[in-house]
């Protein structure tokens, strides 16, 4: 037993099959992950084959239907939470992001979708041979979904899309795109989801440089005149907006976990540096200042790492509300940026220096400050769920 994962042993939510996964997942990442995460970073983006080898490990299945080549029986949500933390050992955070994009692409087809599109879609996703992207924000929109502006108007048996995404994950190599469309008046309830098959014509990506999550390929997707077969409708037509909804709860909570998860490693790392490294005569751990900063760090990890299992436990049981995912991310992210900082201060000039995973972990704070929800969208929506007030 480790640092790294000595806390499952110490919670009442985790036991001995949540243990075995997590050794596999473990297994897997030193063997395939571990020794290119540097070179996928430079490259942009992950290898396709990656994809495949996750499946076939068990990893990208878990958790969805028997029926389209998942692994659903006998794992419950605290196995998705132990993969998440497993994967984030490489101390990269686009690691997961984008091998794990079917997370939040996949989860509207199956919940809402027709038979046919289901069969067609989910095993070749589930194997690693396609990838599914999620479609929501635009250039102007970004958390304001009710307002988005791409159009899908019907034109016989197809509809016709026209307008952009931004900062679209994993937008590159997506084979098709779980897409918001307004197919209606405005607001939500004017809002379709279309699965669009990104081969079609009239559709450009522009791939898109970023401070972190760098092996996430992350696009700009323009839609000029792109048909869309009518039967790729994922739900009701203008009843997209509550399978966008029903989506976020996930995502946000799975955001949550990815950052305890990162700020263990960069703790880690920071503990192991200073327990080697010596500064007037001892190691640097002798010192109080250091040893307060790393109780800090662990404190605040254990307090975010608590909600989070209480939320798990809370799905699992049915007794979850919006409101608590909403905070728990900014409790998550905000706890993230605090340890990533601390442990940046306790490397010292190390960090500002490519090839430690702090000095990685602390360019990717923003994007879990931003992604999913911004701190202040999500402190205004659990306000207005708990509290009332304007809608």
């Amino acid at each position: 037993m480790t640092a790294f994962d000595d806390w499952r042993a110490r919670s009442p939510y985790y036991d001995e099959s949540h243990e075995a996964l997590a050794m596999s997942v473990r297994r897997f990442v030193e063997r395939e992950i571990s020794p290119n995460i540097d070179r996928w970073e430079a490259e942009g983006e992950l290898p396709r084959d990656l994809h495949r080898k996750a499946a076939q490990a068990g990893i990208l299945g878990l958790r969805y239907p028997e029926e389209f080549g998942g692994h659903e029986e006998g794992f419950d949500i605290f196995h998705g939470l132990v993969v998440t933390e497993e994967l984030a050992a490489c101390g990269a955070g686009g690691l997961g992001a984008s091998l794990m994009t079917h997370g939040i692409g996949l989860p509207p087809v199956l919940a809402l979708g027709s038979e046919e599109m289901k069969q067609c879609v989910a095993p070749p996703v589930l194997a690693g041979e396609k990838i599914i992207a999620l479609g929501i924000t635009e250039a102007g929109g970004g958390s304001d979904v009710a307002n988005l502006r791409t159009t899908a108007v019907r034109d016989g048996d197809h509809y016709v899309v026209n307008g952009g995404k931004m900062f679209i994950t994993s937008g590159m190599r997506a084979d098709w795109l779980t897409c918001a469309v307004r197919t209606g008046g405005p607001g939500a309830g004017g809002i379709s989801l279309l699965l669009i098959d990104m081969a079609s014509e009239g559709v450009e990506r522009t791939r898109l440089d970023k401070m972190g999550w760098r092996c996430s390929d992350t696009a700009a997707i323009h839609f000029s005149d792109v048909r869309v077969p009518a039967e790729n409708l994922i739900g009701p037509e203008n009843g997209g907006f509550i399978g966008i909804m029903r989506n976020f709860n996930g995502e946000r909570l799975g955001m949550a976990m990815g950052c305890c998860a990162y700020a263990r490693v960069a703790m880690a790392e920071a503990a192991d540096w200073a327990q080697q490294r010596e500064t007037f005569g001892k190691p640097l751990v002798g010192h109080q200042s250091i040893r307060i900063k790393l109780a800090d760090m662990e404190r605040q990890i254990e307090a975010t790492q608590a909600w989070v299992d209480l939320c798990a436990w809370q799905v699992r049981e049915g007794r979850d509300r919006p409101a608590d995912f909403a905070m728990l991310k900014v409790q998550a992210t905000r706890m993230l940026e605090a340890v990533a900082r601390e442990a940046a201060q306790v490397l010292g000039g190390a960090s500002y220096i490519t090839g430690s995973k702090v000095e990685r972990i602390y360019r990717e704070v923003r994007v879990n400050a931003i992604g999913g929800g911004s701190e202040e969208i999500m402190l205004d929506l659990a306000g207005r769920q708990l509290f009332g007030g304007s809608r």
